[in-house]
């Protein structure tokens, strides 16, 4: 009898003992492992890729230092099925983690898709191939796809298109974007370009055009000369001048004779020391406005507001000439010989300052 009763005693208190002490384990280890990693809050970008198994995105949270256990974020979801939670799946995407946040704030965000948007600019005056190196640079396509989806130009894809532009040249408002990775296909950032220029720039020519405009201009037209003013003009109050020599040019049946339009036929850059050479001014190009009259096919390059809205106000002005002085500002002159003579006189200035190889 004092045998099995100390048996009895033995199973009675160890036992219970141990519950008790697993669980005390278990609860300590539960604490450390749900606790955020740190108190510094340090971010860390992760990227879940579609279809990535739970088990991988718990060893490369664990591995980031987002969380302290992949074992406890399994447990953690286990435990959210057994409760029949609705969001219990992690879903794929980009996101902007904090090293202070606990295990149940990491699994909700991911939940919950709370992705990190990237952002984007675009400057003034860039081109669409400018566009489409930024953009694979970026990771988020191939530079051919966005310039093949920018060749789309049906009227179905926007009903104020005009319908004979050889591309979305122009058209691609320049400004700042935001988007989820997931969504960075070459049409949805052209949907988000083409809106923004419906709702900054068309507004503005809309209202232009409904009134007493100083000048009567189409849609294509307009943001095809504005876009060569963009690129000539580097100083806001010069636009307007730039504005209207071009507008005299037209009226007087004068070609254009703008540089931009050469490089931009030619795909090439000019510089200070490497101005355009009269060859290639001469080369056939549809956008070459030296030997082209009129405007050429469509823009070359994305117009801002500035540029748009100095096109349809350009300066009264009889100046039919300028010529770039590579600091920003130009010479503007009246006649011929006025501007040959602005001519020479920077390029004396181009020649100074260009060191002499010995």
């Amino acid at each position: 009898m004092p045998k099995k009763s100390s048996n009895w005693l033995f199973y009675g208190v160890a036992f219970p003992l141990t519950i008790l002490f697993t669980g005390l384990v278990s609860s300590s280890w539960w604490i450390w492992a749900s606790a955020a990693p740190s108190t510094f809050g340090a971010k860390v970008r992760l990227t879940i890729p579609d279809g990535m198994p739970t088990q991988m995105i718990a060893q490369e949270l664990e591995a980031a230092g987002v969380i302290r256990s992949s074992l406890a974020l399994r447990l953690w979801l286990q435990w959210q099925s057994l409760r029949g939670s609705e969001a219990v799946s992690l879903r794929s995407g980009t996101y902007d983690f904090s090293t202070n946040q606990s295990l149940p704030e990491v699994v909700a965000q991911i939940q919950t898709a709370k992705l990190t948007e990237v952002r984007f600019t675009i400057p003034e005056g860039w081109s669409i191939a400018q566009m489409a190196d930024l953009f694979e640079k970026q990771g988020f396509f191939a530079a051919k796809d966005f310039v093949a989806a920018a060749q789309r130009t049906s009227p179905k894809r926007r009903p104020w298109l005009p319908e004979d532009i050889p591309s979305l040249e122009g058209f691609l408002f320049p400004d700042t974007y935001q988007i989820l990775p997931s969504e960075a296909t070459p049409d949805r950032i052209i949907d988000l370009m083409l809106d923004r220029f419906e709702q900054v720039a068309l507004p503005v020519y809309k209202d232009n055009q409904s009134g007493k405009p100083k000048v009567k201009v189409s849609l294509k037209d307009w943001v095809t000369l504005a876009s060569i003013v963009e690129k000539e003009a580097v100083i806001d109050s010069e636009r307007r001048i730039i504005s209207g020599v071009f507008w005299n040019r037209l009226k007087k049946n004068m070609r254009l004779e703008s540089d931009p339009t050469v490089e931009y036929g030619l795909n090439i850059k000019q510089t200070p020391e490497n101005p355009l050479t009269l060859d290639q001014v001469r080369t056939s190009s549809p956008y070459n406005t030296y030997l082209n009259e009129g405007l050429p096919p469509g823009a070359i390059a994305s117009v801002g507001l500035a540029s748009l809205k100095a096109t349809l106000d350009p300066a009264s002005t009889d100046y039919l000439f300028f010529v770039a002085k590579y600091d920003g500002s130009h010479v503007f002159s009246r006649n011929l010989e006025d501007h040959e003579k602005a001519l020479q006189a920077i390029d004396k200035k181009i020649q100074q300052k260009t060191p002499k190889n010995n």
